[in-house]
């Protein structure tokens, strides 16, 4: 490994990523951020969508407890936190999906991904600040994540009770990273009681050894698998992501083999996802080799390859797998000599399947401060504890 290669990603993230979302996104007239934002970071919409505004909350209130006591990220985060304190739910942390610029509600609360990143928010900025009313937002929100575990979109189902009824991957994914994200503001029951469960849904559910040890985004409610387009429906990028967080409960409760299987898994999914004519990674493939009924299956996005990133290292670091180490020279060399911009801050988002940029866009209603950031942070970190081998 490269001993220079830790010191590439610490400037990037600083020097760059950083100051582009700290100068660019703030809506210094009605609060919180603007994410839609172009190459050169003008901003081409005003709407704001509540898992980017949380997920840039967090992002700022984490360096702030991680990195350094620079009091304009705290500001940054604050800034943001008290837009979505007012303006973020219905009163009840019912978290809307979407606002207008000003803050009034375009898209009802269905989308339990808005609640998960509000918890993770508010629970970071309250170990930044101290603040009761946020871990009291934090700890509200993520007990009505527990409530809707079994139907995450609530009253806001379209789905017909006579009809299909499946679950899917991306919860009990999301819950393995904000569980220990919360961790301070949890019993030990509800703590272990939910990794536990969680774990077993991701292993013992969506893993299937049967279809060669891939992860599937959605079964049957009895954990059978579905022969419909959702239910043959492959997000490489989702799977490996999820490893990262699995090496982290690994770690962090001290079981040697949720690391071994996570990082097993992960390159499994590598494998599985990785274009062999193109280079990259797949978005989303069909298990069964029919097409894919997403129209963008074959896209490169940012997101997955940068998971990817992460999951590689933290596998190489606390295994040694030289498998890990060559996946993460495979990816690097692909991720930054296709996303990374190299006339303006912040990376690509969207590429072709051949990797030419799709939209030439920084930010927008999918993409915002999230990702690429923590990618780099969680790579930097990595990179250094490899370096000190």
């Amino acid at each position: 490994m490269d001993k220079n290669l830790s010191e590439l990603y610490r400037t990037e993230l600083l020097d760059k990523v950083v100051p582009f979302w700290l100068e660019k996104s703030q809506d210094r007239e009605f609060g919180g951020y603007f994410t839609c934002l172009t190459r050169e970071g003008e901003v081409y919409d005003a709407d704001k969508f509540i898992w980017l505004q949380c997920r840039q909350v967090w992002w700022f209130a984490y360096i702030y407890n991680n990195v350094e006591k620079r009091r304009e990220w705290l500001d940054c985060a604050v800034h943001g936190a008290e837009f979505l304190r007012r303006y973020g739910h219905d009163g009840q942390y019912n978290w809307y999906f979407s606002l207008t610029r000003e803050g009034n509600p375009l898209i009802a609360p269905y989308n339990i991904f808005s609640y998960t990143f509000a918890a993770m928010a508010f629970g970071q900025l309250s170990l930044a600040t101290g603040n009761d009313e946020y871990a009291d937002i934090a700890r509200k929100t993520y007990s009505i994540i527990l409530q809707r575990f079994d139907n995450p979109k609530s009253v806001w189902n379209k789905a017909m009770p006579s009809g299909r009824a499946l679950k899917n991957f991306g919860l009990p994914m999301i819950m393995c990273n904000l569980t220990l994200e919360i961790e301070h503001l949890l019993d030990a029951e509800t703590l272990n009681d939910t990794i536990e469960m969680c774990l077993n849904e991701v292993f013992n559910v969506f893993l299937r050894p049967e279809l060669g040890g891939i992860i599937v985004e959605n079964v049957n409610t009895d954990g059978t698998l579905s022969d419909s387009f959702e239910g043959r429906v492959v997000n490489p990028g989702h799977a490996i992501e999820s490893m990262w967080f699995v090496m982290d409960l690994g770690s962090r409760l001290n079981r040697p083999e949720l690391i071994t299987k996570a990082v097993e898994t992960a390159l499994t999914m590598v494998d599985y996802g990785w274009d062999e004519l193109y280079g990259g990674i797949f978005y989303f493939k069909d298990r069964c080799g029919f097409p894919p009924q997403q129209l963008e299956y074959d896209q490169k996005l940012w997101w997955v390859h940068v998971e990817t990133l992460i999951s590689m290292l933290k596998g190489y670091a606390l295994t040694g797998n030289e498998e890990c180490r060559k996946r993460f020279k495979q990816i690097h060399d692909y991720t930054w000599s296709h996303f990374k911009d190299p006339d303006y801050p912040e990376w690509y988002g969207y590429l072709n399947r051949r990797g030419e940029v799709l939209l030439p866009l920084k930010g927008g209603k999918w993409k915002g401060c999230f990702h690429i950031p923590r990618a780099l942070y969680q790579c930097w970190k990595t990179l250094e504890k490899i370096e000190r081998f």
